[in-house]
């Protein structure tokens, strides 16, 4: 046969075959839509609260996989498989695995949590995301934390974490500075509820923040500018409103009030409820203490609200706001010598924002935010006291020391929008669950820096945008985090910071030897100037408009050990620190004393971090964490002073430290006892004593905590704080307070 007979052969037939797999087709198509099944539902925890990112299987009657997904933020999850008779399965690290049949309605899986169980954190990636697929160094407190520890201040929480290093400055409300696996006291992003809260230039002093009406703090080390811009150098604190739990039919009332040693009164008031679209929580509270020193009186008033508004469309409409009212004397180095009797520091911190959070579809998630951090600060010293000679155990300074008058306020503005767009790209077994993430930030500073005495003010402004991406891909077994961001800042141009990190489960759980984790992360950090540096008049610390971005390099990695069926976990991370161009000032004449500011510090710190923890019975929980740091100045700030020299180690950052506690339930009874132990560092008497003393001994304090639940609305507290009455300095010349008991009562109804 001829090829145009084929050719016109095949165009006769042509029409009879398209019908025929026409109907094939449709036929196929009918019994496999009739042998699908869409699985959907929820997996939370034992409280409600949605675990995201849980891998959710279906499972034939043999126990093979037939399908597989991620839940996503909101722990919802939705899964085609084509079969009839089938069960469905959700696990993630930290929670125990739920199975349910297919056929349940409503699918809704209840992970119990292990008794190390995993926690749920957002400063990580700014998404929900289980703390064990971040790649990230992170330890969070809950609001049992919080309860349990009766700890007032933020502080004195973080002391329970790897890596940190807190100061303050004598008692309570005084001067209190965070230092991160080596970093400076500026370098760490401080947060609440994603509302920027440093000082323009990264300063924060966590002296007057309170644990009051927050529901959970998170700190992750390393440097995040990638994600948040400036001053995440070598760590985020996030701080979280409470929000009110919509289980209970009516609003919940909790009352509490406790006293004790060196005049110390406590109190708060919290509401919170939800009604229809509306949920809120509201919270005031006075703290007030004399502390151990004359002039060192400390009383502070905090105010918070969380209020939400569920609109259509899977929408909310939320408002932030908090304030921190503060006034303490400062005595100054009272274990030199006499104590100043008039100085006095006075802060009105307040913060308020406003969030549109809208789940558009399955896929797609936007959230707009606006906000506004306002700082007023006042120092003041007008009454001269007069003059003494600093002393100290056989030491004594050559010459007087003379008291001198100063009185300067600061007004600070930071005004703060962003834009975020989550999209999910996909969502299966094959694929793993992959999530684009776009930033947008602004910040708008805005001072005015007032010295009363001189009669001079200096009204600086800049502002910040900042453009983010970041891709998470996770599967079973591996969870990848890359990203980049964007910074053009008023004072030092455009920087480009990237982020990566890796989670890799190396070996699955098998019981007794539980699931074994390697970790790495890597980043880049960047810091703008603060005010001063850049806009000061003074010839004595000149501002430098010109001034680069003080910048971090840090690198870890790591390794997480779950044993004894989840009843215990080890977790070791090695991590390398790079800081340059810190900015300090540089003498430009001697005659005068004159200098200016200049980028011109160099230093790194590596070590280790070991955490612990435990629960070898339901009543007994154990935590502990060690932190080996070799830090080292690399080019000095201040080349002539030998606590600043090259080759020395990083102020007030020992090389050994670290923090162990256990909390015990039983009944109607909870007690927590924790202890910190700081080894040697580098510190100075700055008074000229004689011999100078330059290293600190460090110390170890012990506190004790325990609550007594007499009826169901009614707990006793008693806190004990430094119970052995350790004597010790955090800096030099300033005694920390000695033991202080408080007791209490807490009512809830």
């Amino acid at each position: 046969m001829d090829s145009s007979r084929l050719t016109r052969l095949a165009a006769a037939c042509r029409p009879f075959f398209t019908v025929l797999l026409t109907i094939g087709f449709g036929v196929a198509a009918a019994n496999a839509s009739a042998a699908d099944r869409v699985v959907a539902g929820s997996v939370v925890d034992s409280t409600g609260r949605a675990i995201p990112r849980a891998y959710v299987r279906v499972l034939d009657r043999g126990g093979q996989e037939v399908a597989g997904t991620f839940a996503d933020e909101a722990g919802r999850f939705r899964v085609t498989a084509s079969i009839d008779d089938c069960r469905v399965e959700a696990s993630v690290t930290g929670f125990a695995t739920a199975i349910a049949a297919c056929d349940t309605q409503p699918l809704r899986l209840t992970l119990a949590v292990a008794p190390v169980h995993e926690t749920v954190v957002v400063s990580a990636t700014r998404t929900e995301t289980p703390a064990g697929q971040a790649g990230a160094s992170v330890t969070a407190f809950t609001a049992d934390d919080l309860e349990q520890r009766q700890t007032p201040l933020v502080a004195d929480l973080l002391r329970a974490s790897p890596g940190v290093m807190l100061v303050r400055a004598g008692g309570l409300g005084t001067v209190t500075s965070l230092f991160v696996r080596g970093g400076e006291s500026n370098y760490n992003k401080v947060l609440l509820d994603g509302i920027p809260l440093n000082e323009p230039g990264g300063t924060f002093n966590f002296s007057n923040l309170t644990t009051d009406n927050l529901e959970r703090v998170e700190i992750v080390r390393g440097a995040h500018s990638a994600l948040f811009g400036s001053d995440a150098m070598a760590s985020v604190v996030q701080l979280f409103t409470k929000q009110p739990d919509r289980s209970r039919a009516k609003p919940q009332t909790l009352l509490s009030l406790e006293g004790g040693t060196y005049g110390t009164w406590r109190g708060n008031a919290a509401v919170s409820g939800a009604t229809g679209a509306l949920d809120y929580s509201l919270g005031a509270a006075r703290f007030t203490t004399d502390n151990r020193e004359p002039n060192n009186a400390f009383d502070n008033t905090t105010l918070s609200a969380n209020v939400g508004v569920a609109l259509r469309d899977s929408a909310t409409l939320r408002f932030i706001g908090r304030g921190e009212l503060e006034h303490v004397g400062t005595p100054g180095q009272t274990a030199f010598g006499r104590p100043d009797l008039d100085a006095f520091f006075q802060r009105r911190d307040g913060t308020g924002g406003v969030s549109f959070d809208q789940q558009v579809n399955t896929a797609f998630r936007q959230r707009a935010t606006y906000s506004l951090a306002v700082s007023n600060y006042q120092s003041t010293n007008l009454v001269l006291d007069p003059p003494y000679t600093p002393t100290f155990e056989g030491r004594k300074a050559p010459f007087q020391f003379s008291d001198f008058a100063f009185d300067s306020t600061t007004d600070l503005r930071r005004h703060h929008a962003s834009y975020q767009a989550d999209w999910r790209l996909a969502s299966d077994a094959t694929r793993g669950d992959q999530l684009l993430t776009f930033l947008v930030d602004w910040d708008g500073e805005r001072a005015q820096l007032t010295d009363r005495l001189a009669s001079t003010q200096t009204t600086p402004s800049r502002n910040n945008f900042g453009w983010s991406v970041q891709h998470q891909a996770t599967w079973r077994r591996v969870a990848v985090t890359a990203g980049g961001r964007i910074e053009h800042n008023d004072s030092f141009g455009t920087a480009a910071v990237p982020r990566g990190s890796v989670a890799i489960v190396a070996h699955p759980s098998t019981g007794a030897i539980g699931e074994t984790k390697i970790k790495a992360s890597a980043g880049l950090g960047i810091k703008e100037p603060t005010l001063i540096q850049s806009f000061s008049l003074s010839p004595y610390f000149l501002g430098n408009p010109a001034l680069s971005p003080e910048r971090s390099r840090t690198v870890e990695a790591g390794v997480e050990q779950r044993l004894a069926h989840d009843r215990a976990k080890i977790e070791v991370t090695w991590f390398d620190n790079r800081y340059r161009d810190i900015i300090s000032t540089r003498t430009t004449n001697p005659a005068t004393f004159a200098s200016e500011y200049f980028n011109i510090g160099l230093s790194q710190a590596r070590g280790a971090e070991i955490a612990f923890d435990a629960a070898p019975a339901p009543v007994l929980h154990v935590r502990a964490g060690y932190t080996f740091l070799a830090s080292e100045i690399l080019d000095s700030t201040s080349p002539n002073n030998v606590v600043f020299q090259a080759g020395q180690w990083l102020f007030r950052r020992p090389r050994h430290s670290g923090f162990i506690g256990a909390a015990w339930t039983w009944q109607r009874i909870t007690a927590d006892v924790d202890g910190v132990i700081v080894g040697q560092f580098v510190d100075s008497d700055f008074s000229s004593l004689q011999p100078p003393i330059l290293m600190n001994d460090g110390y170890a304090t012990w506190n004790a905590r325990v609550a007594l639940k007499i009826t169901r609305q009614l707990t006793g507290t008693l806190a004990i704080d430094n119970v052995a009455d350790a004597q010790y300095m955090e800096p030099l010349g300033y005694p920390a307070l000695g033991r202080a008991v408080r007791l209490g009562v807490r009512v809830g109804f």
